[in-house]
């Protein structure tokens, strides 16, 4: 499936090296936390110890344990409850992460457009909805929704969560047994290429017994263990964040090949152009900028982008470069 970040292929297609791309296609947090490792110091001659890193993400969530179940990135961790739950029928809020609808192949799919009417009747035995929301960033009040569905298998993907000051859906996982919710660990902490993602519900132990034992490697647990560490991260990925969606918005609001920007709670925000997507991505190429067409996402045409928060500095040069488009 086609998703942001191709960063090599989009550096070839340009003749330049990947460092001097301004990715704004991949919504990965630009502020990374404080991690300083010694490689040598981890023992990979055993099979990794989740215990401290469980731990920890047990204070970071506010729950125990034994609720959460990890996996080798966010992506894994979706493949891993379809095939455990293996659902005759899918009900999918669109906009929506493109792999929900490759990895629910097989079972009848219905996808309702939250943007056009999202009271019309969900009827999966599982009904996906991502909150805050991709691609576009909106949050949702989630409480009337899990007291409509409580009698199906529920998944409220969180990937975002974290970039906004809005409360969790983890607060609910003991009222509603059939709650699971997704965590992409790794896009908050900065870090695509650290595979871990997270399963949180009240009412995972068969689950976890379908599952391999060691799901994790002991690099990408020990990163994310120093990560949970560094007690100010939070306060300075909201702050950089903000500063950037600042500069932004304000530089969208004078551009006239814009025609709408979508309002967002998250790390990216959803923008309909005056012109096409891929017409766009082609002047911005001596700018060496990439951004993500979301021509692919249901409902939304080729007039479409999504533009992920970056440094201040990329995110006044791509300013610069679409003012004369």
């Amino acid at each position: 499936m086609i998703h942001g970040g191709d960063i090599r292929g989009f550096a070839k297609s340009i003749d330049c090296d990947s460092s001097e791309v301004i990715d704004l296609s991949s919504n990965i947090n630009f502020v990374k936390p404080s991690v300083e490792i010694d490689l040598a110091s981890i023992d990979i001659s055993n099979y990794p110890d989740y215990s401290p890193l469980m731990e920890s993400l047990s204070r970071f969530y506010g729950i125990s344990e034994d609720k959460i179940l990890l996996f080798g990135g966010a992506n894994s961790a979706i493949y891993s409850l379809l095939k455990y739950l293996k659902p005759n029928s899918v009900s999918l809020y669109t906009p929506i992460y493109l792999e929900y609808i490759r990895y629910a192949k097989g079972a009848k799919i219905q996808k309702i457009d939250r943007f056009r009417d999202i009271d019309i009747e969900a009827i999966g035995d599982l009904i996906i909805f991502v909150n805050p929301s991709t691609p576009d960033g909106r949050f949702y009040d989630i409480e009337p929704f899990l007291e409509r569905y409580h009698n199906r298998y529920i998944l409220i993907d969180e990937s975002f969560i974290e970039f906004s000051s809005k409360e969790s859906a983890i607060r609910y996982i003991d009222r509603y047994p059939n709650l699971f919710i997704l965590r992409s660990i790794s896009k908050y902490f900065g870090g695509a290429g650290i595979r871990i993602g997270a399963v949180i519900s009240s009412n995972i132990d068969s689950f976890r017994d379908d599952l391999p034992l060691w799901r994790v490697s002991a690099l990408d647990m020990r990163y994310l263990e120093k990560a949970l560490e560094d007690s100010s991260f939070h306060i300075r990925s909201r702050v950089e964040n903000e500063k950037s969606r600042e500069i932004l918005l304000k530089g969208l609001k004078e551009a006239n090949i814009v025609k709408r920007v979508y309002p967002s709670v998250a790390n990216f925000h959803l923008i309909e152009l005056n012109i096409t997507a891929q017409k766009l991505q082609e002047r911005l190429k001596k700018d060496k900028i990439l951004i993500r067409d979301c021509s692919n996402f249901d409902g939304l045409s080729e007039y479409f982008i999504r533009v992920a928060l970056k440094s201040p500095k990329e995110m006044q040069i791509f300013i610069e470069a679409i003012k004369n488009v």
